[in-house]
């Protein structure tokens, strides 16, 4: 039985949390937490507000064993970009681009 838990419209970088994703990826769900309430990255508090949701979502449904869930699966889809300008030398102007994540975790038993 799976639990799942998404963030929409995050504001980071997919790439930048993928990163973070990958330390977690296959790990116990305790394990995981312990790992990233350690971890200085924005992602990695991200990341944990969602284990945590899916945590909540395993607990209310009452057929899974909440003391055996590992992350089965951890993605980050690239949102809608927000773009910005700013000015630039001799009258130019330089775009920036403020990326949006899609955060998806699925966790199972054991």
């Amino acid at each position: 039985m799976e639990a799942k838990a998404v963030a929409k419209y995050v504001r980071i970088s997919p790439q930048k949390v993928r990163l973070i994703m990958d330390e977690v990826r296959g790990r116990k769900v305790d394990e995981a937490l312990k790992l990233l309430s350690f971890s200085p990255q924005k992602g990695a508090h991200l990341l944990k507000k969602l284990i945590d949701s899916a945590v909540a979502n395993a607990e209310a449904n009452s057929e899974i064993d909440v003391d055996n869930l590992f992350i089965k699966k951890v993605f980050a889809d690239e949102g809608p970009t927000m773009k910005r300008f700013r000015p630039r030398a001799m009258g130019r102007a330089t775009r920036i681009r403020k990326r949006t994540s899609h955060l998806t975790v699925i966790l199972d038993e054991m």
